[in-house]
């Protein structure tokens, strides 16, 4: 692997690479090459190549890549090759939506614990996962060795949540709260926002020409 710093845009592309990879395996694929790649998943083949090649050298001229040691390989880059282990706070609908993909996951990253404060939440089991009390985070995450949390709960609770994980252990979050968290440089966080999304999308509705238009008519 290259010693320079990797940007944050060519390891988000890697899982849509291994996704990819593995429905190709799927349907018996043995090999691939960065132009049937690009092709498939709109990307540029140069951006491809240039993404893998951050991490060594995977493909073979004239062939591309084998489709079974890329998938093995880009396992490794992301430390999937080893069981991870993930806390999620809020057994709301959000919540138990993700808790019930658990069963979907293959790459050997696991939900394993769920919290809530609600005490009618606590102690029913969402995919065969028991609702914990909050109190019991610490001492769960300790005991399975939890490196990612996820916060599912309202924007008011998230950054006491977020310092309750980090005290805990946790390395990184995936928050869905609709707040901007602060935590030490060192802990890495990812804001899924729905609605920002959503409502970026109406944008597009409109043709933008038709928008200018109107907007000189008004």
């Amino acid at each position: 692997m290259k010693s320079e710093k990797i940007s944050d845009a060519v390891v988000r592309r890697l899982p849509v690479y291994l996704r990819f990879l593995n429905q190709l395996t799927m349907q018996e694929v043995l090999t691939v090459s960065s132009q049937e790649l690009g092709q498939k998943l709109d990307l540029n083949p140069a951006q491809i190549r240039k993404d893998l090649a951050y991490f060594g050298d995977f493909g073979r001229k004239g062939i591309g890549y084998d489709v079974s040691y890329l998938i093995e390989k880009i396992r490794y880059i992301l430390n999937l090759d080893q069981q991870i282990n993930v806390a999620l706070i809020g057994a709301g609908n959000l919540g138990q939506a993700l808790s019930n993909y658990n069963a979907y996951l293959k790459d050997n990253m696991k939900i394993v614990a769920v919290f809530d404060t609600y005490e009618g939440k606590i102690g029913t089991s969402i995919n065969n996962i028991v609702v914990q009390p909050i109190d019991q985070l610490t001492d769960t995450i300790v005991k399975n060795n939890v490196k990612i949390g996820i916060i599912t709960v309202p924007g008011s609770e998230a950054q006491r949540v977020a310092d309750e994980l980090i005290s805990a252990g946790i390395r990184a979050i995936l928050n869905f709260a609709p707040v901007i968290l602060k935590t030490p440089p060192d802990i890495r966080v990812h804001n899924a926002d729905f609605t920002t999304d959503l409502l970026s999308l109406a944008y597009y509705l409109q043709d933008k020409d038709d928008k200018d238009v109107a907007s000189h008519e008004s």
